[in-house]
């Protein structure tokens, strides 16, 4: 039977989480904004590098060249996928392992998994994963991030022949939905480098270059990695928060709900309580005027 005592604690735990649902709507939000301005500040930067790539294989075209190999390893294969380390995220982690598990299933593959969540879940479907970091906290974290991930792609290209890396991760569709995504990171593809190759140059001549064509192309396949891998990160991180804010305002309307009944509750509680009482003092009334004696009887 509820008590008001009862009811009292449920209300303020039901406040209190409350509050810590606005908190996390209200980070989600800021963290939204903050990654997507982040994926934004790169583009620039992606424009630049695909200018050099336009640069370096216009002149190998002059000079009676193919298309470079853009992919150093042996035939071997990876998977790069992107996950969550937190929860509250609704299908966020479900959607991109069953994803990840469609391509895993075309053969053996080096898996790679960026978030605890995403990797647990594969590992529960069989898919034990070879390589496993954390997701970074905070948009500062991003560029130490993808620095590590580039440095084991190459340490992979040496120690295991990969030749083929993909990448797999959540991208928001619409304000709220997460939506699989998938990038090829190496080799470029060849309609990629075709497109560069017959792409016009913005100014009046092809700028020229000193450094040798192999650590140019070496140098910039790099930088395009970075930037690939840093916008997916970004783009990762602001589905998740996206999806999370959509998971707290869910809840935030449940509790709204709940704190209503609770209040509804506490009130026809304490009226019966009121009421309880007041008989009880109306009842002890009439029991004491009852046992008084009549003066007039004596």
């Amino acid at each position: 039977m509820e008590t008001l005592e009862g009811l009292s604690d449920a209300l303020a735990t039901t406040g209190d989480i409350r509050t810590i649902v606005r908190t996390m709507k209200a980070l989600s939000a800021v963290s939204i904004r903050q990654y997507e301005q982040a994926e934004a500040a790169l583009a620039s930067y992606e424009r630049t590098i695909e200018l050099g790539l336009v640069a370096l294989l216009r002149d190998r075209g002059a000079r009676g060249l193919s298309p470079p190999q853009t992919a150093p390893g042996r035939g071997g294969e990876a998977l790069i996928v992107i996950g969550s380390d937190r929860g509250l995220c609704g299908r966020y982690n479900e959607t991109i392992a069953r994803f990840s598990a469609e391509r895993l299933a075309s053969g053996p593959m080096f898996l790679a998994v960026i978030g605890g969540r995403a990797s647990a879940r594969l590992a529960a479907d069989g898919h034990r994963s070879d390589w496993n970091r954390a997701l970074p906290g905070s948009v500062e974290g991003l560029t130490a991030t993808v620095q590590e991930v580039i440095v084991e792609i190459d340490r992979w290209s040496r120690e295991r022949g990969i030749a083929r890396v993909r990448l797999a991760h959540n991208r928001r569709n619409g304000r709220i939905n997460a939506e699989p995504n998938e990038r090829r990171l190496l080799p470029i593809p060849e309609q990629t480098l075709n497109d560069l190759a017959g792409a016009d140059w913005p100014g009046a001549g092809v700028p020229f270059f000193r450094m040798p064509a192999e650590r140019l192309l070496s140098w910039l396949v790099r930088q395009r990695l970075f930037v690939i891998l840093y916008r997916a990160l970004a783009e990762a991180l602001a589905s998740e928060h996206a999806t999370r804010l959509a998971a707290m305002q869910r809840a935030e309307r449940n509790i709204m709900e709940r704190e209503g009944e609770l209040n509804a509750a506490y009130r026809r509680k304490r009226q019966e309580t009121i009421t309880r009482e007041l008989l009880d003092v109306i009842a002890g009334f009439e029991a004491v005027s009852g046992s008084d004696p009549d003066p007039d009887e004596e």
